[in-house]
């Protein structure tokens, strides 16, 4: 298979690991709110890799947060801040029509499927690989490691949150948090012709809101006018139709444009430049659709409705719930003023139902940046350029960022746009060819940190 003039053969190696990361999809380890989760499946998970890792967990000291695990590799010079590697063991409900069933690790078509592959066991298993053949190989870290592996990141992340106060008790602060996050993928926005390692160097927050409608009710024979559902729907269509968030380009985000620029052809004169063409660029790009749209500004989506009573009787009460992804530069507080004005507007109530945690920016100049891009030109040479973004999604850094202020969230898997869409959807995969380079990036993190 080549990938942008790069060969990868399939060897001993690359075998083996598939074989152990087969191993790892085939047990359900689903987190759902909703529906709770099977704990024992979760210590099936634990001791596959203690089976899998056995030289890595032996170096380590290992310690439990209700299924959710921080090991500490000690190192030898411990005058040297702590370093901390990240990535979840979690997946997401697996429901819908699959190619191949979603817990069964099936290789088709050069590929393992299956919930998980991406989102985010092969974090796991490229990270404990690495550690467990250097510790195997009798390698010792200058400065301590941690690893955090968490078994409710998808619900919310108790396991972070708790890791996070138990190092803040001790006083325990990382200089560098990695995590997961961006991919490599080709042609990241549309005319950037090359392939991108994107590095998350920063996340949106995340406060989600109701907005109830409220009325006297009545009979559906004789409607007046603004009944609830009417009130909502003209509130949804305003925000939809409206830009009633600010506007603007962080500077990650103008860097990110100027190192695409030299594979976007005539577009690149104008990206190279992004640094002084921000207000203009910054209206241009939401026009280049929802992707584009979510890196300057505060989005919302209107994801869950509710309310009436029958289908002849005009509703006493009805709501929707908006899930809100604040941009750094206006933030949540200012952010929820905005929406909040709107909904006013039309009569309506507001409700913070969830708030997240707000995280910082980490510096593109910094170590843990130049570390990453250090690691990806070695072992990941196909990759074009690395280029820092802010991510929309969140991730469980978002605990860390307090202690430590270059948390950096990268997984290195070469991954398509279809891929990219089996997150959290069906017929998730990952390439059997990109095991190798992700564990030989890890290997050379974590002897360089």
């Amino acid at each position: 298979m080549t990938k942008s003039g790069w060969i990868f053969m399939s060897t001993e190696r690359q075998d083996r690991y598939v074989s152990a990361f087969q191993r790892m999809i085939r047990i359900d380890t689903v987190s759902d709110a909703n529906n709770g989760s099977d704990p024992e499946n979760f210590a099936k998970f634990r001791e596959l890799m203690w089976e899998l890792f056995p030289h890595i967990k032996d170096a380590c000291e290992v310690r439990d947060f209700d299924g959710s695990v921080l090991m500490e590799w000690k190192g030898s010079d411990e005058s040297i801040a702590p370093v901390l590697f990240m990535n979840h063991y979690d997946v997401v409900p697996a429901s819908g029509e699959w190619k191949y069933p979603p817990f069964s690790g099936e290789i088709a078509e050069g590929k393992i499927w299956g919930r998980g592959t991406l989102d985010d066991k092969s974090g796991v298993f490229a990270m404990m690989q690495a550690a467990e053949e250097l510790a195997a190989e009798g390698f010792r870290p200058e400065r301590t490691i941690y690893f955090e592996m968490a078994c409710n990141e998808e619900t919310h992340g108790k396991g972070a949150g708790d890791i996070s106060a138990w190092l803040r008790e001790r006083g325990i602060r990382p200089e560098m948090v990695f995590d997961e996050g961006g991919d490599i993928l080709y042609e990241p926005i549309g005319g950037a012709k090359g392939t991108f390692a994107m590095i998350g160097v920063g996340e949106k927050s995340i406060v989600n809101m109701k907005f109830t409608a409220r009325s006297e009710g009545g009979h559906s024979s004789t409607p007046g006018k603004d009944t609830p559902v009417a009130r909502l729907a003209g509130f949804i269509t305003y925000v939809e139709r409206h830009h009633i968030f600010d506007v603007q380009l962080a500077p990650a985000t103008v860097e990110m444009l100027r190192r695409f620029a030299p594979y976007m052809g005539m577009a690149g004169k104008v990206m190279e430049n992004a640094g002084r063409l921000k207000k203009p660029l910054g209206a241009l790009l939401p026009m280049f659709g929802p992707t584009a749209n979510a890196l300057v500004t505060t989005t919302i989506a209107f994801t869950m409705t509710g309310g009436g009573e029958a289908p002849n009787v005009i509703p006493r009460e009805a709501w929707v719930l908006g899930d809100m992804r604040c941009s750094h530069h206006q933030g949540m507080a200012d952010s929820m003023k905005e929406i909040t004005k709107a909904a006013r507007k039309f009569g309506l109530e507001t409700e913070i139902t969830e708030q997240g945690l707000e995280s910082g920016i980490t510096d593109y100049n910094g170590r843990a940046f130049r570390l990453v891009e250090e690691a990806v030109a070695a072992t990941l040479p196909f990759v074009d350029a690395c280029a820092p973004f802010i991510m929309t999604g969140c991730s469980d850094s978002r605990f860390f960022s307090s202690l430590c202020d270059q948390c950096i969230r990268f997984l290195p898997f070469l991954i398509s746009g279809e891929q990219m869409d089996s997150i959290h959807g069906v017929n998730e995969c990952l390439d059997t060819d990109t095991l190798v380079p992700a564990v030989d990036y890890y290997r050379y993190m974590l002897t360089h940190v």
